[in-house]
């Protein structure tokens, strides 16, 4: 597959006037300040469906029903179907609504429940199958025979990667930026606006971004052939593909100028920084380009205009939760320990009155005295403290070693 030509894109942009909402580029300045470049966020997390993946649905179907006109057939009336970890399978879902078409999806299991309901919400079937993305896939390309189906694919499709192309031509009449940063996963929002800008701002570099757990395409890109991954695991399920497409990796190779990777670890960072920061609701995979620039993948010149996409904001909430709680304790803002007391009226009180005197806000409390580990007379105790960072902490453990506790950290 070559790069798409400019017309393509525009034809889709086109398309969707009117589907799509229009989110200006957005200056970052705390993340300007941190990597001493200008930062631009491309907010596709604020789509209608919560991500990006609306455009190259709706272009793709948009394209059929016009097909339908032309030539006098009915292949958008019979239904279409689509293998999605939930952003691909909205943006379907919503067009076939649009549409007045059937749509099935086929999701993998672990799913997330937000992007599951977010798709049934809009009238689709959801069927559940497979570990991964691949696995669904391989399901719903048998259920498109089996119920003559038209297949939807999620990113090697010239009208679906043109849809999602569109996103560049907007980001091209706002700013001129000197490097573009986009997540990948199967490739197909990378291609788009990788065959923009080489048509429109050759000079703009483009940059991919891989999750470290689903990275067969970096490594394939460096090698200059297919590497496909055994297994993929990774908090960003959008961009959690396990195999390289043919033909998305020869559009990859003609357009994109590098490919990083990021690990969860710092996707989970990324995600937090920009809901304290940016006020941004950001999934994993729409993270990953934040993740990049946080943790220095990318070589930087002092003031180059960046533009990073934000690709999906449809994050499971228990996730995000999870991914809070652990950011909290790593930054030294929570503290969680257990401590050994003697089981007597005034033992509780008295560590309590401690931990108040060093300032010091307990927010979680468990209190045993059963457990096989202890010695007759002894309790446990389980505590969660808000704390105010590392020098606060390290204070707190010494007046407890001061005051001759004997306790163990928990993470």
């Amino acid at each position: 597959m070559k790069l798409l030509s400019l017309e393509l894109i525009t034809q889709a942009h086109k398309r969707l006037e009117g589907i799509i909402t229009y989110n200006a580029l957005s200056y970052a300045p705390r993340l300007s300040k941190m990597t001493n470049a200008q930062v631009f966020l491309k907010k596709e997390n604020l789509q209608l469906t919560g991500a990006f993946k609306i455009r190259g649905a709706f272009n793709k179907l948009a394209s059929l029903k016009e097909a339908d006109i032309v030539n006098k057939t009915q292949i958008l009336e019979q239904g279409v179907i689509c293998a999605s970890a939930g952003n691909h399978a909205q943006g379907v879902a919503y067009a076939a609504q649009h549409f007045k078409t059937r749509a099935v999806i086929v999701m993998p299991e672990a799913t997330p429940l937000l992007k599951v309901t977010g798709t049934k919400a809009m009238g689709a079937e959801v069927v559940l199958a497979g570990n991964n993305y691949d696995e669904a896939y391989a399901y719903a390309l048998n259920l498109a025979k089996e119920r003559n189906l038209t297949f939807i694919h999620p990113f090697a499709d010239s009208e679906v990667i043109a849809g999602q192309g569109s996103i560049a031509l907007e980001m091209v009449e706002e700013e001129k930026l000197d490097i573009v940063v986009v997540p990948i996963g199967g490739g197909g929002l990378i291609s788009g606006i990788a065959s923009a800008y080489k048509a429109l701002s050759p000079s703009t570099k483009i940059v991919g971004v891989n999750a470290k757990g689903a990275n067969a395409m970096k490594n394939s890109f460096y090698q200059k052939k297919i590497l496909n991954s055994q297994a993929v695991r990774t908090i960003a399920d959008g961009i959690a593909v396990r195999d390289v497409n043919e033909g998305v990796f020869e559009c990859i190779l003609q357009g994109v100028d590098a490919i990083v990777e990021v690990d969860d670890e710092e996707i989970a960072s990324a995600i937090l920084f920009l809901l304290e920061s940016q006020k941004l609701v950001v999934e994993g995979a729409g993270a990953a380009g934040v993740a990049a620039l946080l943790h220095h993948k990318l070589d930087l010149e002092p003031r180059q205009k960046v533009g990073v996409v934000l690709s999906g904001g449809n994050i499971d909430v228990t996730m995000l939760n999870i991914i809070i709680e652990k950011a909290l304790l790593k930054s030294d803002r929570k503290m969680k320990f257990q401590v050994i007391l003697v089981d007597k009226p005034g033992s509780l009180q008295k560590l309590t009155e401690l931990l108040t005197q060093e300032g010091a806000n307990i927010v979680f409390i468990n209190y045993s005295r059963v457990s096989t580990k202890l010695e007759y007379g002894d309790a446990i105790v389980e505590l969660a403290l808000e704390i105010k960072g590392k020098e606060h902490k390290e204070s707190i453990q010494r007046v407890l070693l001061e005051h001759g506790y004997k306790f163990s950290e928990m993470f």
